[in-house]
């Protein structure tokens, strides 16, 4: 396996630049709801220690109106560079957002611009901008005026397949004052079905001039340079596969730098690293972390004989002994098996 593309090629092995933010990596982890906490986020970059990292996405008027600052915003210091995404309609109050954002340690703030979920569009956040470009300007505006770190967009190409706006909308929140823009390559309508269009991420990359990051079914080292070679892109984010594997930003970023795949972890590594992250999470939130857990669990446990079976099993843990314990015997049988 090799890149072609030599002048990609050579992209590749330079650092992206986020106005005045360097990052040292172009693989880049997505913010994703319930999943990208803290805890996460350490497993990450112990395999991708230069990538850029997001917290899940933060409700602007959640900040406006609590006194303290919500959990999801919490920062590990060492955990540099990272991004604390943020999600609203009213530019004030993604101003405001924004300034708490930087004081907590983020090094650039990221405008979520592409959740398709109803809860967050039907008041006017997320992929919704999409169809209210005048609004999104708005707040691309006051953010950048109101903070010294660079401002980044996450949206999709539209809103559904009569409505692909993403050239023209690009376009503006870049003269708006955004320094990078991700885009995830469906519509609001496909949510997470269908194929990504990677074709279109190519136009955008084209006609802008502030850095493209491609998204959207990347889950190989295989995918992520057949991505880069259509698009074109200035680098590619990671979402779904990372799912109970996040060693794929570090797996691509490695062979991004070196040319070099890494081994796949085998099934008991992922095993003991599913072990670890409940740990994490017990540790971190407590009975709350045990009942996130279940879902993690569930993702990690692929690929082995009886485990739909195991899985189930994961569902219904109530301590962090009976998921230990549920690993290990896993772990025992699979290397009984060899």
């Amino acid at each position: 396996m090799e890149i072609k593309n030599t002048l990609l090629k050579e992209k590749l092995s330079t650092p992206l630049k986020i106005g005045s933010v360097v990052v040292n990596s172009r693989v880049l982890q997505s913010p994703l709801s319930g999943v990208t906490d803290l805890v996460f986020r350490r497993l990450v970059r112990r395999y991708a220690p230069e990538s850029m990292t997001y917290t899940e996405m933060v409700s602007a008027t959640e900040i406006h109106h609590l006194q303290q600052l919500p959990r999801l915003m919490e920062i590990d210091p060492h955990e540099q560079p990272i991004s604390i995404q943020l999600f609203d309609c009213r530019p004030d109050f993604m101003a405001e957002a924004a300034q708490k954002a930087v004081q907590e340690g983020a090094k650039t703030i990221d405008i979520n611009m592409g959740c398709p979920v109803n809860k967050i569009t039907k008041k006017g956040g997320g992929s919704r901008l999409l169809r209210q470009p005048e609004i999104a300007e708005a707040i691309v505006k006051e953010v950048e005026k109101a903070v010294n770190v660079p401002v980044t967009v996450k949206t999709r190409i539209g809103w559904n397949d009569d409505e692909i706006n993403i050239l023209d909308f690009a376009e503006k929140m870049e003269i708006a004052g955004a320094q990078m823009i991700t885009i995830h390559g469906r519509t609001r309508e496909q949510g997470y079905t269908g194929k990504a269009r990677w074709d279109i991420i190519a136009q955008v990359k084209e006609k802008l001039s502030i850095p493209v990051i491609a998204n959207g079914d990347i889950f190989s080292v295989e995918d992520a340079i057949r991505c880069l070679e259509i698009t074109n892109a200035d680098g590619i984010m990671c979402s779904r596969g990372t799912l109970g594997y996040p060693f794929l930003v570090g797996q691509i970023d490695h062979f991004f730098k070196t040319g070099q795949l890494l081994p796949i972890p085998s099934l008991s590594e992922r095993l003991e690293c599913a072990k670890e992250h409940l740990m994490g999470l017990w540790e971190y939130k407590g009975k709350r972390g045990i009942y996130q857990a279940r879902k993690h669990l569930t993702w990690y446990c692929q690929g082995f004989k009886g485990a739909a079976e195991f899985r189930d099993q994961c569902t219904r843990i109530d301590t962090v002994e009976e998921g230990i314990n549920l690993l290990q015997n896993a772990i025992t049988q699979l290397k009984l098996s060899l």
